[in-house]
């Protein structure tokens, strides 16, 4: 780490200040030069720590970064990690206040809901299907409250990786669906497909992206634990959203989720 303990609280208080006032912030590793990614999952961590202590509970974790595009245009080689709290998560066909972000967007994702905790180092992709026992259509809100999104990847992961809601659709038993790697997105805004992927646009499997999470999480001594949830990355681009749109997913063999902004 390269800020100090100061510098890492001033950094917690003013992403704090940015989501409660929905006002976004100039990005902290201009604020704060020197800002690296150690020091901002120290600030992640201090956030998050803060809203379990005021009642939240964690519910899993979302990987972020996995498309080779955006990790190119941050300049990266790995994705990044953060957590979701209950109340991030919305109803499938619910309505969500547009006001409450400060330039949403929407992911389509595949959800995984762990029967069994994964523990790393060592997890591999077969470990992963072993401990999941279904899987969801998914969408991710995801917002920055870095101005613009002019984000580096030390701004997002003090961001808590963007994270800021979700939508799940029906739960399917693994063993119901096909390869994950081969499943279809389709994406539509206002009944208009904006946008398609695949699951293999995920760290060439999705599973291998939650692989990554719990690998990585055990340097912070996290498990991965059963009943938890793990969004594993984008199938797609992420369209800005706003108020008085609909957004739906459907995926192939799994079917679709939808959200509405109000």
């Amino acid at each position: 780490m390269t800020l100090t303990p100061a510098q890492r609280e001033e950094a917690r208080q003013l992403l704090r200040a940015a989501e409660r006032r929905v006002v976004p912030i100039d990005p902290l590793s201009e604020l704060l030069p020197g800002l690296e990614p150690a020091d901002a999952y120290a600030v992640q961590q201090g956030n998050v720590a803060r809203r379990l202590a005021a009642g939240a509970t964690v519910v899993g974790h979302k990987v972020g970064l996995t498309a080779v595009a955006m990790q190119r245009l941050l300049g990266v080689d790995e994705p990044d990690f953060g957590h979701l709290l209950d109340d991030m998560v919305h109803r499938d066909g619910g309505r969500v206040l547009a006001s409450r972000y400060c330039a949403p967007r929407v992911e389509p994702e595949i959800c995984f809901r762990l029967a069994r905790p994964l523990k790393g180092p060592g997890i591999t992709v077969d470990d992963v299907l072993a401990a999941t026992d279904a899987v969801a259509p998914a969408l991710e809100i995801v917002d920055s409250r870095i101005r613009d999104w002019r984000i580096t990847l030390a701004d997002t992961v003090a961001d808590n990786a963007s994270a800021a809601g979700l939508v799940c659709g029906p739960w399917t038993p693994l063993g119901d669906v096909p390869d994950l790697a081969s499943v279809a997105v389709d994406l539509f805004v206002d009944g208009e497909r904006v946008a398609s992927g695949s699951g293999k646009e995920v760290l060439g499997h999705p599973a291998a992206a939650v692989a990554w999470l719990a690998n990585t999480l055990a340097a912070f001594g996290v498990d991965l634990e059963p009943g938890h949830v793990v969004l594993p990355g984008a199938m797609t681009t992420a369209p800005f959203v706003g108020a008085g749109q609909r957004i739906e997913a459907v995926f192939s063999g799994l079917g679709p989720v939808s959200v509405t902004f109000v």
